[in-house]
């Protein structure tokens, strides 16, 4: 009876042993294993097994990447301005054997190591560059820490400035600064919008006049064209007139009918000179009839009304003006006539 309830005992015992020696690493973790005191391996995700007693797990290392925000640190800049300075850090162990034993502690070695680089880099630069560089800083401050942390088995991947925060002083300086700036910026920015509203309004007003220059020219052209096709299509009626009267055959008498007529529009008292063709007499002589029966040119008009009868003068030589008068008056007019044509 005391036999089995030792083999009973014996076989919790080894199965207590071997859960105790039965590891599972989770993915994304490493457990270093040591022997006896000597690191031996490295467990990755997994099930795995350890000799009892004799190996252990010295350290459990997660391979995630993991943000380590250090708490504000003192720099002084070039133009001995101190501020205060935030940085956030992103880094990640690519190897936990060099992470467990080449420092010993990695994440206080890592912060102490980002406060002493970024004093550094901070001190050579002045205050306004500092403000405006946290692009250059967080560069710089990569390469640095990478570097100097590839011995622990930490890789950096990433530095960003966190907060800058200058003294009271300087930040009321700042925002004196800042406003000036502004109000500069409104001041310039209002002179250009008026510099362009009187550039657009001139550039309007001499838009307008050229328009309207070309405008006037396009008119003057057009009524010239205007007139030069009116005198033309005067011509060429006055043309297409002289070949329909040669293409009539119009006789002799026709021809000095308009030239009578042609005389009398020029002869209307208005004209200063008048041209008088040689063949006048020849004209006159001929058509003198026919201008008078027309009444055309200087003619006078043929008066058809009844002429008044006149009424005998008296005798000088009688002072009777009754019947016996007249007749002497007659007689005495007839012997003056024949008188005058004798002479």
């Amino acid at each position: 009876m005391g036999g089995v309830i030792f083999i009973v005992l014996l076989l919790i015992l080894v199965l207590l042993i071997l859960f105790s020696c039965m590891r599972i690493v989770p993915q994304g973790y490493a457990f270093v294993i040591e022997i006896l005191g000597r690191y031996k391996t490295t467990w990755t995700a997994g099930f795995h097994l350890k000799i009892p007693v004799i190996e252990r797990v010295a350290k459990r290392i997660s391979l995630k990447e993991q943000v380590l925000d250090f708490p504000p640190q003192p720099v002084i800049t070039k133009d001995n301005v101190t501020m205060l300075i935030d940085s956030v850090v992103f880094m990640r162990v690519f190897d936990p054997k060099l992470y467990t034993y080449g420092v010993e502690n990695p994440i206080a070695g890592l912060q102490n190591l980002s406060a002493t680089t970024l004093r550094n880099i901070i001190g050579e630069m002045e205050l306004d560059q500092t403000l405006t560089s946290r692009d250059e800083i967080n560069r710089r401050m990569e390469v640095i820490l990478d570097t100097a942390t590839d011995p622990w088995g930490i890789k950096v991947t990433r530095v960003e400035i966190k907060n800058i925060q200058p003294p009271k002083e300087i930040e009321e300086v700042m925002t004196k600064q800042m406003r000036a700036e502004r109000e500069r910026r409104q001041t310039v920015l209002e002179a250009q919008a008026h510099q362009e509203a009187v550039v657009s309004r001139a550039e309007g007003d001499k838009r307008a006049k050229i328009l309207s220059a070309e405008a006037e020219r396009d008119a003057q052209i057009a009524l010239a064209e205007g007139r030069a096709r009116s005198i033309e299509l005067v011509y060429q009626a006055e043309a297409q007139g002289l070949a329909a009267l040669k293409s009539a055959n119009v006789d002799e008498s026709v021809l000095r009918l308009k030239g009578i007529e042609a005389l009398k529009n020029v002869s209307d008292g208005r004209a200063t000179k008048i041209y008088m063709p040689s063949d006048l007499t020849s004209v006159i002589s001929t058509l003198g009839v026919a201008s008078e029966a027309l009444g055309i040119g200087d003619a006078t008009p043929i008066d058809k009304t009844a002429k008044p009868k006149a009424n005998s003068a008296a005798d000088p030589c009688c002072d009777d003006n009754g019947p016996g008068g007249q007749d002497a008056a007659k007689t005495t007019a007839s012997i003056n006539a024949g008188t005058h044509y004798g002479h």
